[in-house]
């Protein structure tokens, strides 16, 4: 009896450290709202960001978005067949200039956020998959209801976002073509320094926005 009682104390304490250890992969769906609902009542309580601090909103969009995008993966998608022509230091500074300019997008998005709500539809999906889309709008006080969904993949690293669709029009598709242009144009590098070029006029602005 005492021995059995050791054996359920140590496998108790076992699956306790295991819980800890290896917690359980939040569902997609959970993840986008969670995110989504934190960063509204953030933006909704701060003043600075109510009042367009770029800093502040960067900080946000870094603390509470960032984390949880796949923007290696958003990046080769936005440069499609041309990204496996580029070397690995040119596919390091796409990527930071692209995640650079998409932080710039949300803080744009985000300094204007004052009575929106979000709604989101359920999720259709089957437990195996790997690949999801999430459905949700935003409500605003005025007007019609703005249609927001997400492409979430699963990684090792949990669900990221890789791509985000407004109004019917996929971000990553949006970029692809000017992405194709420029490259056209100057090649990797070209696209590169026009993306520097331009986040570094957007960072002169007090409120900056991406277009």
């Amino acid at each position: 009896m005492k021995l059995m009682k050791q054996l359920l104390a140590m496998a108790t304490i076992a699956f306790a450290t295991a819980a800890q250890a290896a917690p359980a992969v939040e569902a997609p769906d959970a993840l986008v709202k969670r995110i989504s609902q934190d960063v509204i009542d953030t933006a909704k309580a701060d003043k600075a960001i109510q009042a367009g601090d770029i800093k502040r909103v960067t900080e946000l969009v870094e603390s509470k978005i960032l984390p949880y995008v796949d923007f290696q993966r958003m990046t080769s998608l936005a440069a499609g067949r041309f990204w496996r022509d580029a070397t690995p230091d040119q596919q390091k500074q796409l990527s930071s200039e692209f995640r650079t300019l998409l932080i710039y997008t949300y803080s744009g998005a985000l300094s204007q956020i004052k009575n929106e709500t979000v709604e989101f539809k359920p999720l259709r999906a089957d437990p195996a998959d790997t690949e999801v889309e999430v459905r949700s709008q935003v409500n605003v006080a005025r007007g019609e209801p703005v249609p927001l969904n997400y492409r979430v993949a699963k990684t090792p690293a949990g669900w990221k976002i890789y791509d985000i669709n407004v109004l019917g029009a996929w971000l990553v598709e949006t970029y692809k073509s000017s992405f194709a242009s420029e490259i056209s144009k100057g090649g990797i590098d070209g696209l590169i320094k026009t993306l520097q070029a331009k986040n570094k006029a957007l960072a002169s602005r007090p409120a900056a926005k991406a277009k």
